[in-house]
């Protein structure tokens, strides 16, 4: 892609001082700014009469007074979204302000890929189909730990390899296997997480759900800017629990419906070979409902029940942008509620594929 990036010579625009005060001036030699996607670090002068500072209304933009005291550093954040974004950096002096408007291209849809079917009115976005053997690829992070996790998981969730070496994160053959396993008295596993976020789509795997009363596999998502939990809303595509084989389920999660005060929205469907068998779970998730699929089928249906008033987001905070994560936990308030059978370790979570779709 070219980047391109215009700069223009810019005053600075004054506001009213108290009688009497001298006027601030301040100006830039940048006066908008259009990044390209991958993202831009640059500089401007700022001429100012007083004292000045900078800052900007959006997190993506990161800027930095030298000190020399004429030059603001500039860092713009690469946009993956597909829509273009926009933002501005305001410099101040006085109470004078100027602002520096921000533009960033969007980032270049992939090219579809004709093997891959997509959704009546979806084109494809996202995937990892698993082809590269080894490690899971960039596209994934992973969280690490031993918190429990909110639910009083006894797992330790580890990047890709556990203490010893164990590989517990391995892609073969296409598929992504992931392990939980005793090693050295303790129980570890994976948690891994897209790097990419979502606002609506269709999103998809195929998966072969562990066996053994303990295990606690998921396919779900929570929000990129999480702040507290539920208000900020959790999406559970697909969770099983070992002690109650091949019982698939879906959720939603948010300040008015959670399991916590026992009113979580769910629903569960009996799935024969779950636990031998690769079946496709999906989410389809607009601005009006969240609706969630097994092998196309419909299971669990949420609609937007938001009016516009302030406790819309009380029941739909489902508008910010969403990832992916995949887990295998092991014990827990859910998974570990009628016990555990360590004879089933080392436990397996494998993975086919995994695929996001947006309208068109």
């Amino acid at each position: 892609m070219t980047m391109m990036l215009w700069l223009l010579v810019a005053c600075g625009s004054s506001s009213s001082e108290e009688p009497n005060t001298p006027t601030a001036t301040i100006s830039a030699s940048i006066a908008s700014l259009s990044a390209p996607a991958e993202g831009w670090t640059g500089s401007t002068s700022v001429t100012a009469s007083q004292e000045w500072t900078a800052y900007t209304d959006a997190d993506w933009i990161k800027v930095k007074k030298q000190r020399d005291n004429t030059t603001l550093n500039i860092d713009i954040a690469a946009n993956t979204a597909y829509e273009q974004r926009e933002g501005k950096i305001t410099l101040k002096s006085g109470t004078t302000l100027s602002d520096i408007p921000v533009t960033q291209q969007a980032a270049e849809r992939p090219a579809e890929d004709p093997t891959i079917p997509a959704p009546d009115g979806y084109t494809l976005v996202w995937h990892d189909e698993f082809d590269q053997a080894g490690e899971p690829s960039k596209e994934w992070w992973y969280e690490t730990g031993a918190s429990g996790w909110g639910n009083n998981e006894i797992q330790d969730y580890v990047k890709c390899y556990a203490p010893d070496g164990t590989q517990l994160a391995t892609v073969k053959d296409g598929i992504l296997t992931i392990t939980c396993a005793k090693l050295g008295g303790k129980v570890y596993s994976i948690r891994m997480n897209t790097s990419e976020s979502w606002t609506y789509g269709y999103f998809e795997a195929r998966l072969k759900l562990p066996k053994g009363k303990g295990t606690w596999p998921a396919f779900w998502m929570m929000p990129k800017n999480f702040k507290q939990w539920p208000g900020d809303g959790e999406i559970d595509i697909m969770e099983e629990v070992g002690y109650s084989p091949c019982n698939v389920s879906s959720s939603i999660h948010c300040n008015a419906y959670n399991h916590s005060i026992g009113t979580q929205k769910t629903k569960e469907r009996y799935l024969e070979g779950a636990q031998d068998e690769f079946h496709v779970y999906a989410l389809e998730w607009t601005k009006d409902c969240i609706r969630s699929f097994v092998d196309g089928k419909q299971l669990f249906y949420f609609q937007n029940e938001g009016n516009g008033t302030s406790s819309s987001y009380d029941v739909w905070p489902f508008y910010t942008p969403f990832y992916l994560k995949l887990n295998l936990a092991w014990g827990g308030n859910w998974g570990g509620a009628q016990g555990l059978d360590e004879s089933c370790l080392p436990a397996t979570y494998q993975i086919d594929y995994v695929r996001v779709f947006q309208k068109k």
